[in-house]
């Protein structure tokens, strides 16, 4: 990505001798330059700031290491710290590999909670965008059997208002649209398919509009996502990961960006995982990678 001029000043934070024999191994006409926090001459195509950071031990590709998970975070914490400080004007963060994360011992469910919490932030919301389709989740990474405990009237309502509030502070959507999804089949058919719609969801989605949230729901998964339906609004609000981002992925793999509301900072990333496979092949497609870098740009742009 690195190779063609970025909209913007990229800072790379990592280890400036391992990006150095990647692009070696690539053959990438790639020139890196230390960052010292001072401003740079505009970006140039084929030159990339490096914020060097060692690596505790020496990285293969797609082969991760739990010894450099704490480094990982060390880099996360890092760029948050220059994101909320003003010395960075947003943040965009490569995906990691929770499981090994978590194999050194480190609890980490992933950026979207550990943004948060690093942040102090109340709650953190996550939604991948592509075009104009968006779709924010009410629960992100916890297991299918723990989904219709982690969601709660409180916790809709207030997602549902976080993501109102930044689709018109952020998208610039005057007065947001929001579809929320129903839990189970048919939007639960009643109560004869589950309870979760009529017990919490409902009661969410008419609380959200009396708030003045045009929202609408509960509505059966399988159907809000019909262009047609769509077409009516402006965000889809999921109550579980793979019920909404299979939808996003599948019409967008290419260009879909994941945007994290409700941080005082912003945030994106690819819409995809490692992909350990493609590592050090040269065949890693970076489209979500600089679809990302665009919007922090013009987010960050915004913002000023």
């Amino acid at each position: 990505m690195a190779a063609a001029r970025p909209p913007c000043e990229l800072v790379c934070l990592g280890d400036i001798t391992l990006l150095t024999e990647r692009a070696r191994q690539l053959q990438l006409p790639l020139r890196l330059h230390a960052y010292d926090g001072a401003a740079q001459a505009p970006p140039v195509a084929g030159t990339l700031l490096v914020l060097h950071q060692p690596l505790a031990r020496p990285s293969a590709p797609g082969k991760p290491d739990p010894t450099n998970a704490a480094y990982v975070l060390a880099l996360l914490d890092r760029a948050v710290d220059g994101a909320l400080s003003g010395e960075f004007d947003a943040l965009v963060t490569a995906p990691v590999h929770k499981g090994v994360i978590n194999e050194a011992g480190i609890a980490f469910t992933g950026h979207t909670e550990y943004l948060a919490q690093r942040t102090g932030s109340a709650r953190a919301v996550m939604m991948l965008a592509a075009d104009e389709l968006r779709v924010a989740l009410a629960t992100t990474h916890v297991p299918l059997s723990a989904v219709s405990a982690a969601i709660s009237i409180d916790s809709l309502c207030e997602i549902a208002t976080i993501l109102a509030r930044e689709l018109e502070a952020r998208f610039a959507i005057r007065d947001p649209r929001l579809a929320v999804c129903g839990l189970n089949p048919h939007a639960g058919e009643g109560g004869y398919l589950g309870e979760e719609e009529l017990r919490v969801i409902g009661p969410a989605v008419e609380r959200i509009r009396a708030a003045g949230i045009r929202a609408t729901g509960p509505l059966p998964a399988d159907t809000v996502f019909v262009p047609r339906t769509l077409a009516g609004f402006d965000a889809v609000l999921a109550m579980y990961h793979d019920q909404g981002l299979p939808v996003v992925k599948h019409a967008a793999f290419e260009r879909a960006v994941n945007v994290t509301l409700g941080l005082p900072l912003i945030r994106t990333s690819p819409d995809h995982g490692t992909a350990f496979d493609l590592a050090g092949t040269g065949r890693a497609d970076p489209g979500s990678l600089a679809a990302a870098v665009q919007l922090a740009s013009r987010l960050a742009a915004q913002r000023r």
